[in-house]
């Protein structure tokens, strides 16, 4: 009972992370009462309901055959590549650097963070990890022929563009939108 109370104290509110904290402090306590304190085993379990404090992942259906998910990631992370190396080029840092290797492309922006592009063929996305705005998931929206992060609905390029035009000092457009017309037969 006694253990059962002071769960019942966690606020509902706290992250899980606190709550396993919580309980797992209140569990050594009771291991280091000494056996004569102790009370008998319950016969009652309870079942402690925790939440979440961030949202669950939105999971997005997609209607392209695996071959138009190669094909379509293909030509955006080959076109991505292509504009990152020129950009690149123009810029002259060697300390920025762009690389790509078994659908993984790293854009190294030296003390500005890297970039992590990659695709996610079981869900058919590509994924994002920005030092800026952290990580994301794409999906293909053929309505505007790109790829969208459906919690805010802003293209692929349109944040890279953005952010690397902030960091770069310097206007970037990679044009990443038309992706179906980006494909190599």
């Amino acid at each position: 009972m006694f253990l059962c109370n002071l769960l019942r104290r966690i606020p509902k509110s706290t992250s899980l992370h606190w709550q396993n904290a919580a309980a797992n402090r209140i569990s050594l306590l009771i291991r280091h009462v000494p056996l004569t304190t102790r009370v008998p085993v319950a016969t009652h379990f309870y079942v402690c309901r925790r939440t979440l404090s961030t949202p669950a992942p939105m999971v997005n259906v997609s209607d392209l055959s695996i071959e138009r998910y190669h094909a379509l990631s293909d030509a955006t992370m080959t076109t991505l590549l292509e504009r990152l190396e020129d950009l690149l080029d123009t810029v002259g840092n060697d300390a920025y650097e762009v690389d790509y290797h078994s659908g993984v492309l790293t854009l190294n922006l030296g003390t500005y963070g890297t970039y992590v592009i990659n695709k996610q063929p079981p869900n058919k996305q590509i994924w994002l990890s920005s030092p800026r705005s952290g990580p994301k998931r794409y999906d293909y929206v053929p309505e505007s022929d790109g790829w969208r992060y459906a919690r805010d609905g802003i293209g692929l390029g349109e944040l890279l563009d953005e952010e690397i035009t902030d960091m770069l000092r310097t206007k970037v457009s990679l044009h990443l939108e038309g992706v179906s017309t980006q494909i190599r037969e």
